[in-house]
């Protein structure tokens, strides 16, 4: 969460469908055996999709039926945030440890969901496909995939986070600006567009 750095993106039908998405490419991407801590608001099916991804059917015991379905595991760590709503405003938020020991989950996690909401507005602000009530939005799937997997490497390289600069008083310079990646430890600048289009492989189709 210190770094702001977008690690995947899921795009389905449901939220369940975009879950499963996400954190199949979490699995991918260096949690091969249980999934990061976690926070979510209260909506989609973000515990079906860490079972379905990341549970496993305990082993069988010689007794009775084999188990068939998957369990989650007990070192995971998931808190969701509900949202307590009256007369259509949010007026509290009320959190619920789905897994995990809740002191552990407390410990590690920050109960709230200000991180996703805030990179939701930045996607409003960077895609247009995204905008509410637009005339631009994609079409079709692939073409939103493009878009969105475009925006997220704009947005963890080229793009400085005002949250995440640090102050060096060199000189006359008083503040490092920082993009995501920077934060993350895997680049030492902030990358410009003319930098990202020569270094990405765009595949074509001839």
């Amino acid at each position: 969460m210190g770094t702001r750095l977008r690690v995947g993106r899921g795009i389905g039908k449901t939220e369940t469908i975009a879950s499963i998405e996400l954190l199949s490419q979490l699995k991918r991407r260096g949690h091969p055996d249980a999934p990061p801590p976690l926070v979510s608001d209260g909506w989609g099916g973000h515990r079906e999709a860490l079972i379905e991804v990341y549970g496993k059917v305990p082993e069988y015991g010689g007794l009775g039926r084999p188990p068939s379905l998957k369990k989650p595991g007990k070192d995971w760590l998931y808190l969701q945030m509900v949202k307590q709503r009256e007369n259509g405003r949010v007026i509290g938020m009320e959190p619920r440890v789905i897994f995990g020991e809740p002191a552990r989950v407390f410990a590690t996690l920050h109960p709230n969901t200000a991180y996703v909401e805030r990179t939701n507005l930045t996607s409003r602000h960077m895609n247009g496909r995204l905008v509410r009530k637009t005339l631009g939005f994609s079409k079709r799937l692939h073409m939103l995939r493009a878009a969105s997997a475009w925006e997220d490497v704009v947005y963890n390289f080229s793009r400085a986070v005002k949250t995440l600069r640090l102050e060096v008083n060199y000189g006359s310079r008083r503040w490092l600006q920082r993009s995501p990646a920077m934060a993350a430890g895997l680049t030492d600048h902030i990358w410009s567009i003319d930098n990202l289009l020569s270094f990405i492989s765009i595949p074509n189709n001839t």
